[in-house]
């Protein structure tokens, strides 16, 4: 980074609002207040993540040994799903969160990929027996963020997606790489689902996570956000989707962030398992969020493993860093300050 990139870099306040602290060691804590941010650790359900109560006390045991660093969003289990009660275990799992402070509710891409019904069909994203925990997150205000769907690249041969990351994550997951299995709902159904619930919940607060899975246009971006006033976005993950459209048109980029500024909220999806040696963990933070920074500061030509062109950045002036990096979270989770 430049100089004056790395004096704005330090003289604001910043909150990376998507990771998963799957450990109870608190090394990327600590560098994260070393580096000035604040972390929103994401309890979720997959499949080689610790049980969901399980994550959930592994971020209070981490928010104790070092306070006020980390906050965590809560989830449910699908176990027993189908079962008569089960949304209220479920709702249950949630009000434990809340109750220990957690700042929003997590739903995850087994809804349409994974989760299947006594007749074999996938259990999509607005199906009735999630109508009781959407209708309680919307009665009580709190915001639902949902990894619904994958990257449209996931439905393309792996020589034709447009970032390395992709075509690396979908070499190495074949479960997830939906272009090999026909007999999955399609990149479309999956969202159309999600917008079926939202459509149906009007003043649910929700945010899109990874640009709401629409990562390879800003413009299907900004027709979602307009179509839904509540939403926002976060960028966990897809920063480099941005970066490779500004190797194309930095200006059509630019200009998107500047318009829905107000509704795009920094994370990393940064893992801590506990498999990286604690200097590799802070070494890999630490650098993603400063090429992350460049990228939305300076306006210069950068490069990126990610993006195979290079790119020019975005050059945003700080009001609208301010708001990407940290108020906007705030905004969406706003018990991040409690």
């Amino acid at each position: 980074m430049l100089k004056k990139t790395e004096d704005l870099y330090l003289s604001i306040d910043k909150i990376d609002a998507h990771i998963h602290q799957n450990s109870r060691r608190t090394a990327l804590l600590e560098e994260a207040e070393k580096e000035g941010f604040r972390l929103v650790t994401i309890n979720t359900e997959v499949p080689d993540f610790p049980p969901t109560d399980d994550q959930r006390e592994i971020a209070l045991a981490c928010d104790a040994e070092l306070p006020g660093i980390l906050s965590f969003m809560a989830t449910f289990s699908t176990e027993d799903w189908g079962e008569p009660d089960w949304h209220i275990k479920a709702l249950a799992q949630i009000q434990t969160g809340i109750k220990n402070g957690a700042v929003s509710v997590k739903i995850w891409k087994n809804f349409g990929m994974d989760l299947r019904d006594s007749n074999g069909d996938f259990v999509m994203a607005d199906h009735p027996s999630l109508n009781p925990i959407y209708e309680t997150l919307e009665k009580n205000g709190i915001t639902l963020i949902a990894h619904i769907g994958e990257p449209k690249n996931c439905w393309l041969p792996i020589e034709e997606m447009t970032v390395n990351g992709d075509r690396d994550y979908f070499s190495k997951n074949p479960r997830y790489h939906m272009y090999l299995h026909k007999e999955y709902p399609s990149y479309e159904e999956h969202l159309q689902a999600r917008d079926r619930f939202l459509k149906k919940f009007k003043n649910l607060t929700f945010v899109g996570a990874h640009l709401a899975s629409h990562e390879w246009s800003v413009e299907k971006v900004a027709e979602w956000l307009d179509t839904f006033p509540n939403a926002g976005v976060d960028l966990a993950e897809r920063v480099c989707h941005l970066q490779f459209q500004a190797a194309g048109n930095q200006p059509k980029v630019k200009a998107f962030v500047e318009k829905y500024q107000d509704r795009i909220i920094y994370g990393t999806d940064q893992i801590d398992d506990g498999t990286l040696e604690d200097n590799d963990l802070r070494a890999t933070i630490r650098k993603k969020w400063h090429e992350e920074f460049q990228f939305f500061a300076e306006d210069s030509e950068q490069s990126s493993k990610q993006v195979d062109k290079p790119f020019r950045g975005l050059g945003l002036d700080k009001s609208v860093l301010t708001k990407i990096f940290c108020s906007n979270a705030l905004r969406y989770y706003p018990k991040i300050d409690k």
